[in-house]
């Protein structure tokens, strides 16, 4: 039983703090029982999204994963994640997609440190490595974490981490990864679409990534860093382009730091971002997709577990606003043609409830002010009664998701 305990403990300092211990969790932590050392487990989410101002709706299921993992040994496991998006990838919807979300063998060193080889997803932000939705409140995840930091972010690599003996509660973790792809860079997205997710990904240019992060009483604080090529080309292809090749050739750089603090029902969250493109002027003069030469993000959230005044430990109705600001052309590269549309703030509010572990409900209220868009970048009606555009506008969002 101390075994366990003490497992367990150093667990929680090497992960982030979650709403439920879920079979995955158990399997990371090396819990699973030795006569079924396989798992089957997963999250999804669905939710129904009203448009005030047009006063239409729409009804979508978000996501549905499927994690699938088996301990060989005590000292090597394998885990993966398995994701269908919008419901379906055939018919009327092209926005739909099927993918892998991980898959990678883990390989522990000792009680402390491991290894991981795979499709793996770094230690970015706070969405990117806990991103199931009964861990944030909201029905989607931050906008943040989602253009600036392009949530969920995975790549092919190998990655370390370790857990401090002097320094108790520090956590450390880098990786090497390859690099992205700057041809799908695109206005509006970042460097989203830039991801290669394990499919076919150039192994010519490549990307570094660390990360601290430090448990203090109750608070969890991480700083991370990212650098890596985007022009995977060889030496003629990138000549002619006018890119630098190489492992790190056409650098993108992402600096984040966040904090959150939970105590008696009462949580905190905050998070900041800066993403550098230095030869964003040649990206656009080879693929003319507007790429800013940097970009920045920052949110901040508190919440409340009301339930927590009438002593109910085993359910959670959690009260919560979240400001966020994004300017996705911070600064402009020489060539590139602003976009007011890129500077963003929402406002959202709501409610998340959670009857039981791994279950929740959601209600929340998201307002959104924009600058103007620049008619140059879009696709316009062309005849005088074309639609007007709104420079605000709030959704209202209800939402059911689960983890197990």
């Amino acid at each position: 039983m101390k075994i366990v305990i003490a497992t367990l403990l150093i667990y929680t300092s090497l992960s982030s703090f979650s709403q439920v211990i879920t079979k995955e969790d158990s399997l990371n932590a090396g819990l699973t029982p030795k006569n079924s050392p396989t798992i089957l487990s997963g999250y999804g989410q669905a939710k129904v999204e009203y448009n005030t101002r047009e006063k239409t709706g729409v009804a979508n299921l978000t996501r549905n994963v499927l994690f699938f993992g088996h301990r060989f040994s005590e000292k090597i496991s394998f885990f993966s994640e398995l994701e269908l998006e919008n419901a379906k990838v055939t018919g009327s919807n092209p926005e739909g997609e099927i993918s892998m979300e991980q898959l990678f063998l883990k390989f522990n060193i000792n009680r402390n440190h491991y290894l991981t080889a795979g499709l793996i997803i770094p230690r970015i932000g706070i969405i990117n490595e806990n991103h199931m939705p009964t861990t944030f409140h909201s029905n989607d995840r931050p906008l943040v974490e989602t253009l600036i930091i392009p949530s969920t972010w995975r790549e092919l690599g190998i990655s370390f981490y370790g857990f401090s003996y002097k320094i108790p509660g520090l956590n450390y973790s880098c990786a090497i990864l390859n690099g992205l792809n700057s041809s799908g860079f695109k206005t509006g997205s970042g460097i989203r679409e830039g991801r290669y997710e394990g499919s076919n990904a150039s192994a010519s240019n490549l990307a570094v990534t660390g990360a601290l992060l430090y448990y203090l009483y109750n608070f969890r604080i991480q700083v991370s860093t990212y650098i890596g090529g985007s022009a995977g080309y060889n030496k003629r292809m990138a000549d002619s382009l006018q890119l630098d090749y190489g492992a790190f050739g056409t650098p993108i750089m992402l600096n984040e730091f966040n904090i959150q603090y939970f105590s008696k029902g009462f949580e905190f969250k905050a998070l900041a971002s800066y993403l550098s493109i230095p030869d964003a002027a040649r990206i656009n003069r080879a693929f003319a997709n507007n790429t800013a030469k940097a970009m920045l993000g920052a949110y901040g959230e508190v919440g409340y577990n009301i339930l927590n005044l009438f002593n109910q430990p085993k359910k959670r109705l959690t009260a919560f606003v979240r400001y966020e600001y994004l300017d996705m052309n911070y600064e402009l590269a020489t060539n590139g043609v602003n976009d007011d549309f890129m500077k963003q703030q929402y406002i959202t509010t709501g409610l998340h409830f959670q009857p039981t572990g791994g279950v929740s409900v959601k209600l929340n209220y998201v307002w959104r002010q924009t600058g103007n868009f620049n008619p140059a970048l879009y696709t316009v009606n062309p005849f005088v009664t074309s639609v007007p555009f709104y420079t605000t506008n709030s959704f209202v969002n209800l939402g059911i998701g689960y983890g197990f």
